[in-house]
């Protein structure tokens, strides 16, 4: 049997990794500054992360969630106190699509309502009904294509107020920081127009942190930098380091019953465990404030490119757009100079390196960047 081939391979095959560093399967060396798409948080085979997982597994791995498991009240009280929603509920999946079709679901069960508004070049999953709200018509298949889903631009306030006014909205489903669109930022005042807009309409508003979460920008959530306060907040990637787990954050105001949600392998005691020893290794070894700190750091370096660059991000989620497709730069990187980075579209190059990247570790890309985008490189 072959394998169902949907995905354009590099030529590395990573055998081992530690930390921000991968080695292959003949030994090279590499700096990892894409993360497996921001999935690798504490690092990879952090020892308290190996430990907590491989501890779990001599116990027990699974059970359904028709029983007890302690492990699953432990994380949802060790995230709301570092995440600063202490007060809301946590629902426990597998992915961020699920996140996301979950929140999807919720938001129309609670309004009784269809329609939701999302934006142009976001990104919220491949399934159902995230996928119709995922500005990507490559990957909608007619089965995903329905009215309900109103696709605007993005920061434009003025359009998400006419939308409301000529539908009946269930809810508006926007990325903390867009991620595949390029790493582009909410305009000031956009997320608070948003949330005031659901108010006013009796529609809630859902955060998709699936890629800006968990410490990324050097808050918790990156919403948290616009002082809004959502209704749903979907989380996933960096949650688990590379253990699949996600999750959503449930406003007290939302009330649950029985049959509402539901999943099989959500919130099992291994990806408990690994959400927990993630958790710990951030709080331990202060990686939100690294994201921050490191992260300001490489802007500032930056800002050395050429004046036809353009540098947007925050913290450890970091676009560089340049004014000519990216696809040399990064394969000058990763075969040059051992670097791995990934990309937006087909001219930002984007960094989405593990939390405890360190300076010198960004003034190592940094120094093989320019050398690439420099005449002389």
């Amino acid at each position: 049997m072959e394998l169902f081939d949907v995905y354009p391979l590099l030529d590395v095959t990573p055998e081992r990794a530690s930390g921000c560093t991968v080695w292959d399967d003949k030994g090279v060396e590499y700096l990892d500054l894409y993360g497996g798409h921001a999935v690798i948080s504490i690092g990879h085979t952090h020892p308290h992360y190996v430990e907590r997982i491989s501890g779990q597994l001599a116990k027990i791995g699974f059970y359904s969630n028709s029983v007890q498991n302690p492990l699953q009240r432990e994380l949802a009280s060790l995230l709301g106190r570092q995440c600063g929603y202490a007060g809301y509920r946590l629902f426990l999946c597998n992915s961020g699509a699920e996140a996301n079709e979950n929140a999807i679901k919720l938001a129309s069960f609670v309004t009784g309502r269809k329609k939701f508004i999302a934006f142009g070049k976001g990104f919220h999953g491949r399934t159902s009904a995230a996928v119709a709200l995922t500005d990507n018509p490559k990957i909608a298949a007619p089965v995903n294509l329905t009215d309900n889903a109103l696709i605007l631009p993005f920061n434009d306030l003025e359009a998400v107020g006419r939308a409301f006014r000529e539908n009946d909205i269930a809810g508006v489903l926007v990325e903390g920081i867009q991620g595949i669109g390029g790493i582009r930022i909410p305009a000031p005042g956009f997320l608070a127009g948003l949330e005031q807009l659901c108010k006013e309409h009796g529609a809630l508003l859902i955060l998709d942190e699936i890629q800006s979460g968990y410490g990324r920008t050097g808050k918790f959530f990156a919403h948290q930098y616009d002082g809004v306060t959502p209704a749903l907040i979907t989380m996933a990637k960096g949650m688990g380091n590379g253990f699949p787990i996600g999750g959503l954050l449930i406003s007290p105001e939302i009330e649950a019953h029985y049959g509402m949600l539901g999943t099989t392998f959500g919130g099992s005691h291994l990806a408990c465990a690994a959400a927990l020893a993630v958790l710990e290794v951030m709080e331990e070894e202060k990686l939100t404030e690294n994201a921050a700190a490191t992260g300001h750091y490489l802007m500032d370096q930056l800002r050395g490119l050429p004046p036809e660059c353009e540098v947007r991000g925050r913290g450890l989620m970091t676009g560089i757009e340049f004014p000519y497709p990216v696809k040399n730069i990064r394969d000058r990187l990763l075969h040059d100079f051992h670097i791995f980075t990934g990309f937006s579209g087909t001219h930002t190059l984007r960094l989405l390196p593990p939390l405890c990247l360190s300076r010198e570790q960004a003034r190592v890309f940094v120094n093989a960047l320019f050398s690439v985008v420099t005449p002389e490189g």
